[in-house]
């Protein structure tokens, strides 16, 4: 790594764990920080990803998160720790249901509901992998794109990335006009180093990872970038489905479109594919979504 590089591959993904691993204040209460490099405010992966591991974690292990439905509330701030309350809603004979509310200076920044169900057997089908989708090693890395863009470095340049992302198309940071209007968002990701083998922490990192790109979608439609001449957005909420056992740290393309937008808002749709074409994951997110001229982009 050289000097003033970000923090990449184990290191980056060490960072990551220590993120999800909440500091437990009682049965039901958990806090978390943020990195100490990052964007002005809270990444909403890491705050959909820490809820998740604090609702997980009131949840009988044997049970296994299927959805969750989310919604972002207020800017999190990167200076100050997360505080999660769990809320035990059910625990039935088959599914655990919980609430995880993020709160920050007493009010709530992001609140979560998500159900967990114990493995049983049942019917089967799945949507295919697209076809003629070239594999992560066919298409630039993060490093190559960022090379071309050295304006539009900005934080990239400074956050860790335990995340390997690979944009099959041109990604919404670069220049107005670099970018084709296409009906589809494709990225190949994975975590940029094993992890544990806990299905749990799995879960939240592809939660963490789930808000990266998905609302680019929207702007890909119209050949839209981020940023100053572009536009600028926020998510609103959040939801995500967990189809098939998968692993994190292992390649999954993350197909995204947009069905609609309207009212400077945008709904983006995503498919997560495992690297043997499994069905693994969808998610669901509507976005804010507004021209502005001269403000940096806001991710997540």
């Amino acid at each position: 790594m050289t000097p003033g590089s970000p923090v990449t591959g184990a290191a980056a993904v060490e960072q990551l764990l220590e993120l999800l691993d909440l500091r437990r204040l009682g049965d039901t209460t958990f806090l978390g920080t943020s990195p100490p490099v990052g964007p002005l405010r809270v990444y909403g992966g890491q705050v959909a990803g820490q809820a998740l591991v604090a609702a997980g974690r009131t949840v009988d292990p044997s049970r296994h998160v299927h959805s969750l439905h989310g919604y972002f509330v207020r800017p999190g701030d990167p200076t100050e720790p997360i505080e999660y309350q769990v809320e035990n809603i059910r625990d039935g004979r088959s599914f655990s249901v919980r609430r995880s509310v993020a709160v920050q200076h007493g009010k709530t920044i992001f609140f979560m509901s998500a159900s967990f169900q114990h493995p049983e057997e049942g019917l089967d089908h799945q949507t295919p992998l697209p076809p003629d989708v070239p594999g992560p090693d066919e298409v630039p890395t993060m490093t190559e794109r960022l090379a071309r863009y050295p304006e539009r470095l900005g934080i990239w340049g400074q956050i860790p990335r335990p995340i390997d992302v690979r944009y099959v198309g041109e990604p919404g940071w670069v220049r107005p006009g670099d970018r084709p209007a296409e009906p589809n968002q494709r990225v190949w990701m994975r975590i940029d180093a094993k992890l544990p083998d806990d299905p749990l922490l799995h879960a939240c990192a592809l939660t963490y990872a789930s808000d990266l790109t998905l609302l680019d979608a929207v702007l890909s439609t119209h050949g839209e970038v981020w940023g100053p001449g572009g536009v600028a957005g926020a998510s609103l909420d959040h939801a995500l489905w967990f189809h098939r056992p998968f692993r994190a740290d292992e390649w999954f393309l993350y197909d995204c479109a947009s069905p609609s937008a309207s009212g400077g808002r945008g709904l983006a749709t995503g498919r997560m594919f495992g690297p043997d074409g499994r069905h693994i994951a969808s998610a669901v997110q509507e976005g804010l979504v507004r021209r502005e001229q001269g403000r940096p982009p806001q991710v997540g």
